[in-house]
């Protein structure tokens, strides 16, 4: 793995510790209205960085991209200047009925195809342990009830391809267990496993693949990012990195 970032213009100065990462630019600036000073530290890519704190903590949120390929390279360069803690703000498509637009998912785990960039980090057909740290898992859960935010906890799928997904799709993967469906999520934790990363995510319900909630836009989705937002910035600094 290279040592230096050549994709994001960042270093061990202007990242912190603590990270979140968010694939669309446009909720990386919502998150950044909720820290403290944010300097934007990166523009490089459409890789929208701020760095800022939260309660006195020093956090960094960054736009990640759509798919591991992109998201991949994010988490990478994150980890080359010293993030220790890379948790994942973003949506998700419900899998099982009765989740509601601005629920959040809080993934225990992914699925994925083998293959594609996978493969190319494993270098067996095999399928890593795509999973976060269960230390994250928790924190996050606690301050979304204490929040009062509608969740769930349950395994993800990530899919490489948005525009492939159909109701067999979905019949097929909640048949077996999964909630919900998004496109970063195993890449990130199968990464954190391989960099000594804590890694978790918080994903709100921007659609539904078996019921018909329509599909909510970023700003549509604007009140439910600032609530669930605080309560992942209060993980987040809450979380310990020993």
């Amino acid at each position: 793995m290279l040592g230096k970032p050549i994709h994001m213009t960042v270093s061990p100065e202007t990242v912190a510790k603590r990270v979140v990462v968010a694939g669309d630019p446009a909720r990386v600036e919502h998150v950044k209205e909720l820290l403290e000073e944010p300097r934007l530290v990166n523009t490089r890519r459409a890789f929208l960085t701020y760095t800022g704190a939260y309660r006195g903590v020093p956090v960094t949120v960054a736009a990640h991209g759509v798919g591991f390929p992109s998201s991949g390279i994010v988490f990478e360069e994150l980890s080359m200047v010293g993030a220790k803690l890379i948790v994942r703000f973003g949506t998700c498509g419900a899998m099982v009925p009765g989740m509601r637009i601005g629920d959040v998912v809080v993934p225990t785990g992914a699925a994925y195809y083998p293959g594609g960039a996978f493969y190319q980090y494993v270098r067996e057909w095999v399928c890593c342990p795509a999973v976060p740290s269960f230390d994250v898992v928790r924190t996050l859960v606690e301050e979304l009830e204490k929040a009062g935010i509608r969740h769930s906890a349950g395994p993800v799928v990530s899919s490489d391809a948005f525009y492939a997904e159909d109701p067999e799709f979905a019949k097929k993967w909640s048949s077996r267990g999964v909630i919900a469906v998004e496109m970063e999520c195993a890449g990130l934790f199968t990464l954190g496993l391989m960099r000594n990363v804590k890694t978790g995510a918080a994903l709100l319900v921007s659609d539904s693949l078996v019921e018909h909630l329509g599909y909510a836009t970023a700003e549509e989705l604007r009140e439910y990012v600032l609530r669930t937002a605080r309560a992942l910035l209060e993980a987040v600094v809450r979380v310990k990195l020993e």
